[in-house]
C-alpha cells in the first residue's frame, strides 16, 4: 500500500510518487524548507500520474511546485530522474547530481536510444545467451533521457539549501554518481537507493566485460563508509524510513559476501559462460520463467561479482574470444 504524504517535523516532508508497473510502487520524494523556498530530493518517475501525486502531495503541506528552488538527484535513474526536468521548467529551479551520474546523463541526451537494442543483443550474445533467449521482448519500458543538471556535486560538497547544512556523500555503487545526502542539522541521512531498509539495490556492470571498473567493490566500499556514520534516522528512497544505518549496511555487505562465495563454488579450472554461471545462481524467480530483460540485468549483477573475484584474485577470464568464460584462477 502506497503511503501518504508526511510532514517529517524539522522543516522536511516526504511524498510517496508511483512508479507504473514496477514492483517497487513508489519513490519517497523530500522536500527540505529553505528560506528561498523548498529543495527536493529526487522528484520521481515522468508519466503525469506521477506528475499528478507529487504536486498534489506537495500541496499538502502548501508548497506550490512553482516555488522549488532546487532538485537534488541521488542517481540518474528515471524513479529518480525522471521529474526534475518538470520541475525546473515549472519553477525555475536547479537541478544538482554528482558529476559521474551527469556525465552518463549528457551521454544519454547525445546518443539518444537508436542504438540501444542492437546494443543490448550484441552484449547479449558476448555473454553466451543462445538465440532463443534474443528473439522475444525485452519487456522494457523506454524512457526519456533525464534532464541535463545545472550543477554538478563532489563529494563533501554542501548542497545549496540557505539556512541548512545539507552534505554529499559520494556513494558510488549502485550507479558510478549515486550519492546519499546528510542533513547535519537534523541529524538525519537520505540514502537514495544505496541503503534500503529490507532489499538490496541492482548493482551490475554494463558492458558486462567493461574493464577497469569494479561497481560491486565501490557499492561495498560506499556501505563501510556509512557505516561509520552516526545519524539519527535514515531516509530512503523506497519503502520506509528506519533507524540503525550501520546494521544495515553491515547486513548487505554479509550478503553481497554470500553471494560472491555462490558464484565462486559455480567456477572450476574448465571455463563456464557468463551466461551458463547466470543461470546456475539462485534468483527470486526460477531462471527458466525469467523474462529477457530480467534475465540481462542478473547476467549483469553476475558480471559485477564476477569482476570483484576477479579483484581478489578468484577468478580471471578465459582467453579474450567471445562469449565471455570465466575459470578460477
Amino acid at each position: 500500500m502506497q503511503p501518504e504524504p508526511e510532514d517529517l517535523g524539522g522543516g522536511l516532508w516526504s511524498v510517496p510518487v508511483p512508479i507504473p508497473d514496477n514492483p517497487l510502487s513508489y519513490t519517497l520524494v523530500y522536500a527540505v524548507e529553505s528560506p528561498r523556498g523548498p529543495v527536493l530530493i529526487d522528484a520521481g518517475w515522468q508519466h503525469e500520474d506521477a506528475w499528478t501525486a507529487l504536486r498534489d502531495g506537495l500541496g499538502t503541506f502548501g508548497i506550490d511546485v512553482a516555488d522549488v528552488y532546487g532538485v537534488v538527484v541521488t542517481h540518474f535513474h528515471p524513479d529518480h530522474a525522471g521529474l526534475a526536468g518538470r520541475v525546473r521548467e515549472t519553477s525555475g529551479a536547479w537541478i544538482a547530481m554528482h558529476h559521474s551520474d551527469a556525465g552518463i546523463v549528457r551521454l544519454f541526451n547525445e546518443v539518444g536510444q537508436g542504438g540501444r537494442r542492437s546494443f543490448e543483443l550484441t552484449a547479449l550474445r558476448r555473454a553466451g545467451a543462445a538465440e532463443s533467449d534474443l528473439t522475444g521482448p525485452t519487456q522494457q519500458t523506454r524512457v526519456s533521457p533525464p534532464a541535463i543538471p545545472d550543477r554538478e556535486l563532489s563529494d563533501g560538497d554542501l548542497v545549496d539549501v540557505p539556512g541548512r547544512r545539507l552534505q554529499a556523500v559520494w556513494t558510488p555503487g549502485h550507479t558510478p554518481g549515486h550519492i546519499c545526502l546528510h542533513l547535519e542539522d537534523g541529524d538525519r541521512i537520505f540514502t537514495g537507493d544505496h541503503v534500503l531498509p529490507r532489499i538490496t539495490p541492482h548493482i551490475g556492470l554494463y558492458p558486462y566485460d567493461t574493464p577497469g571498473v569494479d561497481p560491486l567493490s565501490d557499492f561495498l566500499g560506499s556501505l563501510d563508509k556509512v557505516s561509520a556514520m552516526a545519524v539519527a534516522e535514515v531516509l530512503p528512497a523506497h519503502q520506509h524510513r528506519f533507524r540503525g544505518l550501520g546494521d544495515r549496511a553491515r547486513e548487505i555487505i554479509a550478503h553481497h559476501e554470500e553471494r560472491l562465495a555462490e558464484v565462486a563454488a559455480l567456477l572450476s579450472p574448465r571455463p563456464i559462460t557468463l551466461w551458463d554461471l547466470t543461470a546456475g545462481l539462485t534468483w527470486r524467480h526460477p531462471w527458466a520463467e525469467m523474462a529477457q530483460q530480467a534475465r540481462r540485468m542478473a547476467a549483469a549483477e553476475a558480471a559485477a561479482h564476477l569482476r570483484t573475484l576477479e579483484t581478489r584474485g578468484v577468478a580471471r577470464r578465459d582467453g579474450s574470444d567471445d562469449p565471455l568464460r570465466y575459470v578460477l584462477r
